[in-house]
């Protein structure tokens, strides 16, 4: 009788992959390489290769999401093809299997150490990547709110210029569907166009751009709709560029661009009120005043937009890795808690227009720039920048695909007094014609 030996599972991968599949609950639902070259996993599914010691000794530190974040922009950890298959992998076989978030006994974390010192992994905690968001203060403090975006917004206006299209707009396009070719800048002049219509403006109608990027909706509605607009910015780099496309658009009897915190805009109300992808670094605590203050600085019977991201309802938002290296403190709700907060500010929610599976298109779009031109980023950014980056734009597209995350627009109005009647006959036309000329 002739007995088949099973060949021992003495490689790095094969150690690691017991001591993943005993936290996880489940099999391996990717393939994995040590670097020692040992290799396991299901033949054919997304390679993860494991390039040091050093990875594994950021999980013993830091267990979970972050933990992996570190590892990979380091370039300790790195996936061999498409990251995107990679995470979709993982969440599929999450919610096929079963599988759950490592919750580790005493026992097991005993052995997690005893394999880890077998693997030379034990040692001092590794410090923090560069990219890696410092902040100090108070939570929402202006002086900290002002450091969180200038971590990802003044990150270098050359790299959003190489990364985005010729309308600079790092916001959810607006895919009409009516151009079979429409290119991402095509659809950001959609979304720039839909929004100056829901909000009415005409020609010297006063705009306020609360968080207004690199002025693309700001320029927009100068251009197009002959708005007069007061673009808001807490980031030093965005208020430099949109002055400059000011001066060569020769805008400035229209436009005026103030570096400045939301909590400090001043003076009479607006006949509109704009702010897109802004909303979402408000703060949860915070967001009840900043709705208050959308309400204050538009005019009454006149409208207020917020583009604003959400997370599902039963679905977690941001993230470790998010919260660490994109957009820190900010907080994302379900879309109807945020209703709620604009109605509880006084302000009437006339209509609510899901983007989500825009922003998956908006997305793919980026990403295929950043790899089409992922050497010259390099160069501006460096290395480990330009892998925050690749995980950030492949999470964010499969978020929104998965319904994990949305972006929704809200369209609103601020009442007149009690016993005020709101608009004319003639208002009321124009309001339903704007919408429905989109």
């Amino acid at each position: 009788m002739t007995t088949v030996r099973t060949p021992a599972r003495s490689g790095a991968a094969h150690r690691l992959a017991d001591l993943v599949e005993d936290a996880l609950g489940g099999p391996l639902p990717v393939r994995l390489r040590a670097w020692d070259g040992s290799e396991t996993g299901p033949a054919g599914a997304p390679l993860v290769v494991v390039r040091s010691r050093r990875a594994l000794r950021r999980l013993l530190w830091q267990p979970g999401e972050l933990g992996l974040a570190q590892a990979y922009v380091t370039g300790e950890l790195d996936v061999e093809g498409d990251p995107a298959e990679a995470l979709r992998a993982m969440w599929a076989a999450a919610r096929e299997r079963g599988l759950h978030a490592p919750r580790l006994s005493p026992t097991h974390w005993a052995r997690v150490f005893s394999e880890a010192v077998r693997l030379g992994a034990v040692g001092p905690r590794p410090p923090a990547p560069a990219s890696q968001a410092r902040l100090r203060g108070g939570l929402h403090s202006k002086a900290r709110d002002r450091a969180a975006i200038s971590h990802h917004y003044d990150l270098s206006n050359d790299f959003y210029r190489l990364l985005l299209d010729d309308t600079m707009a790092y916001s959810c396009g607006y895919w009409t569907g009516e151009e079979p070719a429409a290119t991402p800048a095509d659809a950001q002049r959609a979304k720039l166009e839909l929004i100056c219509r829901k909000l009415g403006l005409v020609p010297g109608a006063r705009l306020l751009d609360i968080g207004c990027g690199w002025g693309s909706l700001t320029l927009y509605a100068a251009q197009q709709h002959e708005a007069r607009v007061t673009a808001v910015t807490l980031s030093r780099q965005q208020a430099a560029y949109v002055r400059k496309q000011v001066r060569e658009r020769q805008l400035e009897d229209r436009v005026e661009v103030v570096c400045q915190d939301y909590r400090d805009i001043t003076g009479s109300a607006y006949d509109a009120v704009a702010t897109v992808e802004m909303g979402e670094h408000v703060g949860d605590a915070e967001y009840p005043a900043f709705a208050a203050a959308l309400h204050r600085l538009v005019r009454p019977h006149r409208r207020v937009l917020v583009q604003q991201m959400s997370r599902g309802a039963n679905a977690p938002g941001g993230g470790a890795f998010i919260e660490a290296y994109i957009a820190p403190d900010m907080h994302m709700r379900p879309m109807g808690e945020t209703l709620g907060l604009l109605e509880a500010a006084g302000l009437e929610v006339r209509s609510v227009e899901s983007l989500r599976e825009h922003y998956v298109r908006t997305i793919d779009a980026w990403h295929r720039t950043l790899e089409e031109h992922w050497a010259e980023l390099v160069r501006m950014v460096g290395e480990e920048t330009a892998r925050v980056w690749r995980l950030y734009l492949v999470g964010g597209a499969l978020a929104f695909a998965e319904r994990r995350m949305g972006v929704d627009q809200f369209l609103a109005v601020r009442p007149g007094a009690a016993g005020d009647s709101g608009m004319t006959g003639a208002e009321a036309a124009s309001w339903y014609q704007s919408l429905g000329e989109r």
